[in-house]
């Protein structure tokens, strides 16, 4: 997997194409990371040597055709297509056999290349693909500077050992230098340092890398991946330096910010959002499903439309170390390679490293992520105006108590706030206060008790009366307790139409209380 920080510093990229056999999974991976990491693409057909000298220009022509319809809806269309023959013959040729193609891609590589802008300012970063040792001179570290700028003397920290060292010399293409900047191939030299600690990583300005245990990310889904992007499922994560393992917990804004303007560089911890099944794409949208079940798993995309901007919490298996606001892959490279299907699953970037090992009691609490949940069930009885029984929106074993106080709505138009548990099933009290919403012709009015509006007394509306008439009986004047107690069990006649209750409430995921919290 191709060095997701390293990646954001590339200026152009050379895809190489097996001529005889045309793009493989591996190709058409390193296509997809080209399209999230660069802007300019030049494909190199190489091993034409291979095809009979009769068919070659046909073959080439063929393959040329192919790879055109490949990138024509990538942001590469149009893109250079050359080919060459590196190394004719293959590797064990010998060595007299010249490569061909190759000053005519040079020429091409020239005429595609610009001298790309490069910044000195900011904490020094430079990713190392190789170490090794020169005897009587130190240590040598070789690789691109991603940012900043370093000059002999400088002190340098490799932040996955914890190391601080001083440099003691500098080449670029075997030339001594003073001094190096972003965009620079440079060679560091350090002294009292074993190479066989750092194969391949990063080196830095002293404490200016952390340490983190988890991250939140932006994501998008890349669109060759097949199947849905699962909250809690593992996925290889790329970052940095490093491919860690790592399990997501994906969420979106609220829904009535699905459509604002993305924030790409920032997360707002004051801000709320909601917990996401699954990453939410068009073809999963829960007005593409048609069943409320769909809705729950997909989220809670209202009328089935996407978020413009989605995150996932990202807890890694071992800590990593990387800049914030580097390129994050995620694939699942443990699949089948000649299975013909993309590994890639989403990229986006890290907004925010959490740096304690214990985040998830310190940290996450400001992570106002939270679930919709909605319960339904039925009114069984009226006790008078102001007082209902309901059932079944509650299991036997419930603790009604946490629910006492929350509001819920009766398809009649009541507004209803839960008193109290009744009986050991499960059941409810639900008092019905002064203030009733009639629905007509669809429109909604609100009338206040005492209002002088057809509703002087409050409580149950004389059409619900009409209704539930069925469920009332005289009783006793028995205590509330008592009458639990009789009727608890009791068989009773259904009202002649089922009067449903519906509750909605909000529970914070990593809420250390688990309140339950109702919208005013």
């Amino acid at each position: 997997m191709t060095s997701s920080i390293g990646a954001q510093i590339i200026d152009l990229m050379m895809l190489v194409i097996d001529v005889t056999k045309g793009m493989q999974t591996q190709s058409a991976e390193c296509l997809v990371i080209g399209q999230i990491a660069c802007q300019k693409l030049v494909v190199v057909l190489n091993k034409m040597d291979l095809l009979a000298e009769g068919k070659r220009q046909a073959a080439i022509d063929k393959m040329t055709k192919k790879m055109q319809k490949t990138l024509e809806n990538t942001k590469f269309r149009g893109a250079p297509i050359i080919p060459v023959a590196a190394k004719p013959g293959g590797p064990e040729a010998p060595e007299t056999e010249a490569p061909q193609g190759i000053s005519e891609l040079i020429e091409l590589l020239t005429s595609q290349i610009s001298i790309p802008m490069r910044d000195p300012s900011g904490p020094f970063l430079m990713s190392v693909d190789h170490c090794f040792s020169i005897k009587g001179q130190g240590t040598v570290m070789t690789g691109t500077i991603l940012s900043g700028s370093i000059s002999l003397g400088d002190s340098v920290e490799i932040p996955a050992l914890k190391v601080v060292k001083k440099v003691k010399s500098m080449q670029m293409f075997h030339m001594p230098v003073t001094s190096a900047m972003q965009g620079d191939r440079l060679g560091i030299c350090v002294t009292q340092f074993d190479p066989k600690l750092l194969e391949r990583g990063l080196v830095c300005a002293p404490e200016s890398l952390h340490t983190v245990y988890a991250a939140l990310i932006s994501v998008e889904k890349i669109p060759y991946f097949r199947g849905p992007l699962q909250t809690k499922a593992k996925f290889h994560i790329t970052v940095g330096h490093e491919t860690v393992m790592g399990r997501l917990m994906f969420f979106s804004p609220s829904p009535e910010s699905f459509d604002h303007e993305p924030v790409l560089d920032t997360f707002d911890f004051s801000q709320e959002y909601l917990f996401q099944e699954q990453y939410l794409c068009k073809d999963l949208a829960p007005a593409a499903t048609g069943s409320g079940q769909a809705n729950e798993k997909a989220g809670q995309a209202s009328e089935g439309l996407c978020p413009r901007q989605q995150w996932a919490l990202v807890e890694f298996e071992k800590p990593v170390t990387c800049p914030r606001l580097c390129l994050v892959i995620g694939s699942r490279l443990d699949a089948d390679i000649h299975t013909n299907m993309c590994r890639l699953a989403f990229h986006g970037v890290l907004l925010h490293g959490l740096e304690d090992k214990n985040y998830a009691e310190s940290l996450l609490p400001r992570l106002r992520v939270y679930k919709l949940k909605h319960k339904h069930g039925f009114v069984e009885r009226v006790i008078n105006d102001y007082s209902v029984i309901g059932r079944s929106l509650f299991k036997k074993e419930t603790n009604i108590q946490l629910f006492v106080g929350l509001k819920v709505h009766l398809s009649t138009g009541e507004l209803g706030i839960i008193d109290s548990s009744f009986g050991q099933s499960g059941k409810f009290k639900i008092n019905i206060p002064g203030t009733v919403e009639y629905m007509f012709d669809e429109n909604s009015v609100t009338l206040e008790h005492g209002s002088g509006q057809g509703q002087s007394e409050g409580g149950l509306s004389p059409e619900s009366k009409k209704i539930l008439t069925p469920a009332l009986k005289k009783r006793s004047r028995a205590s509330r307790g008592e009458v639990a107690k009789q009727e608890e069990g009791v068989e009773r006649p259904e009202p002649t139409q089922h009067v449903t209750l519906s509750l909605s409430f909000k529970r914070y995921v990593f809420d250390t209380h688990k309140h339950i919290v109702q919208s005013p």
